[in-house]
């Protein structure tokens, strides 16, 4: 209800506005016998020209109104919670009649009672009303009568209004009051001020998880675009993490108020193991999901916060490579499918992934491509991987016989998506990706053929046919006979088996 904030900002002006001392607040009187609610505030009310300019159109707004006119901090710090017009009117969704009467603080003026049953008229005439601010009465229709239950009532007040900074109270026929909104909005809170207890216990709090998250990224944007991000990295994966339909995303409240879990718009699929919340000023209460889906201010809270998740994760790597590993055990494969959703942040991306490799015979997924190129000579312009569905046929695979004898780093790539996740990359930092496996033969690879030879590599082709595209001398194999190799620009078998579960990798 927009008229406690209100009468805030005008009663520094007209002291006379407050009429008392009492701390603004919001009640909630649940009628059960009545099959009605009592919404009441204590704020500055309305006159009778400003009930009929505020709530006698739908598409009014006296909130939006009353922020076009305040500027400078007034503006900033104005809070202002909630819009007649439209979302008044929603109530309608579950009432036969609504009333509404309110009293201006400060004039003296009788009390305006607004009645309608939401049809194209309504009723205006004078009341009696004691106190400043207003009372919205809900008639509840038949089919939505469970909402004069005090718990029902209690589950939504708890849900959406958890965090709104002024008093709600949720009074029952008996005159018993409860507090609803005793939480604090911990993100709205200087970073300096909150303790990791405190951050941690507001994760387990929110998300129902029993164990401490990996690290947060909370961050408040000022500017052109309005909003807070508090958001966090469970220490495991939700048990879902591979089935991209699931329900994902952070909480999204608008002014403290919650409008939805899930709201998968402001984070890419590929960090969809992301849990939090994101507070703005900028969007409507009344907002869809098609509506974000649209929203130009969606776009760009998605960028950043993206940017600062993976900022995070350069920081957590620099600071502890064994912390990073942990991360990168539970959640790499995801990271994986960014560089082919992300393309702005795919050497970002490149930059957070980790290897085997063939400087070390153990399977020790520990290496950047950064790591790679701080090793190779200047003259190398290649980054050279192996496919295979283990590291032991990697290690040992033919195609990376010449590159061992040569001293030259060879990456071991196992996991189903790794074909795919070079393609998308293609190169790093200049240096092209190159698959050993893949028809890419050099002139160095080339030696010089002997008669016998060539006689050999021409009887292996005419009994080979057209079951291959080519029979050639290598200096590749050091050990082995032969091996194949595919063209140059076809899928890998690693890839064509991924392709067949598409659109999931695993």
């Amino acid at each position: 209800m927009h008229a406690e904030k209100v009468g805030q900002f005008n009663s520094p002006i007209d002291e006379t506005l407050l009429e008392d001392a009492s701390e603004f607040g919001i009640s909630v009187n649940v009628i059960s016998a009545e099959n009605k609610i009592v919404i009441s505030d204590n704020g500055i009310g309305m006159t009778e020209a400003e009930v009929v300019e505020n709530i006698g159109t739908i598409a009014r707004s006296g909130t939006a109104s009353f922020l076009g006119n305040l500027t400078g901090d007034k503006k900033k710090d104005s809070n202002l919670i909630g819009q007649f017009g439209v979302g008044f009117y929603s109530v309608f969704m579950v009432a036969d009649k609504v009333e509404v009467i309110s009293r201006k603080a400060g004039s003296n003026e009788e009390a305006t009672l607004w009645t309608s049953s939401g049809e194209e008229s309504y009723q205006l005439k004078s009341a009696e009303k004691e106190t400043r601010g207003t009372d919205i009465t809900i008639f509840l229709n038949d089919e939505n009568k469970e909402f004069a239950e005090k718990s029902r009532v209690k589950f939504l007040l708890e849900k959406y209004s958890q965090y709104i900074n002024f008093p709600l109270n949720l009074i029952s026929e008996s005159g018993e009051v409860n507090r609803i909104n005793d939480s604090e909005a911990l993100w709205l809170k200087p970073k300096r001020s909150i303790k990791d207890e405190e951050y941690n216990d507001f994760y387990k709090f929110t998300t129902f998880d029993q164990e401490d998250p990996l690290f947060w990224v909370h961050n408040k944007v000022e500017g052109k675009s309005e909003y807070t991000n508090l958001l966090y990295v469970p220490s495991k994966p939700p048990f879902d993490l591979w089935n991209r339909e699931s329900p994902r995303g952070v909480k999204l409240y608008i002014q403290r108020v919650f409008i939805m879990d899930d709201a998968s718009h402001f984070l890419p699929l590929y960090l969809r193991f992301v849990r939090g919340i994101i507070d703005t000023s900028d969007l409507p209460l009344n907002v869809s999901r098609e509506i974000l889906q649209e929203h130009h201010l969606v776009d760009t809270i998605k960028k950043s916060v993206t940017k600062k998740v993976l900022d995070a994760l350069v920081k957590m790597k620099k600071k502890s490579l064994d912390s990073y590993k942990d991360f990168w055990k539970e959640y790499g494969l995801v990271i994986k499918e960014g560089p082919a959703e992300d393309f702005e942040n795919r050497e970002l991306l490149a930059s957070l992934m980790l290897f085997a490799s063939s400087i070390n015979e153990e399977n020790d997924v520990s290496q950047t491509l950064d790591d790679y190129l701080s090793r190779i000579p200047a003259s190398q312009d290649k980054i050279y991987y192996c496919v295979a569905d283990t590291f032991e046929a990697a290690i040992n695979s033919p195609h990376i016989e010449g590159h061992k004898a040569n001293n030259t780093e060879v990456l071991m790539l196992t996991d189903r998506i790794d074909e795919w996740l070079m393609s998308s990359l293609m190169e790093y930092k200049g240096k092209e990706l190159v698959n050993v496996a893949k028809d890419d033969i050099q002139d160095s690879e080339k030696p010089k053929v002997s008669e016998t030879d060539q006689d050999v590599v021409t009887k292996i082709k005419k009994h080979l046919s057209d079951r291959v595209s080519d029979v050639v001398v290598s200096s590749r194999l050091v050990n082995s006979a032969t091996c194949l190799l595919l063209p140059k620009n076809e899928p890998g078998a690693q890839l064509r088996k991924s392709l067949l579960c598409w659109p999931g990798f695993r």
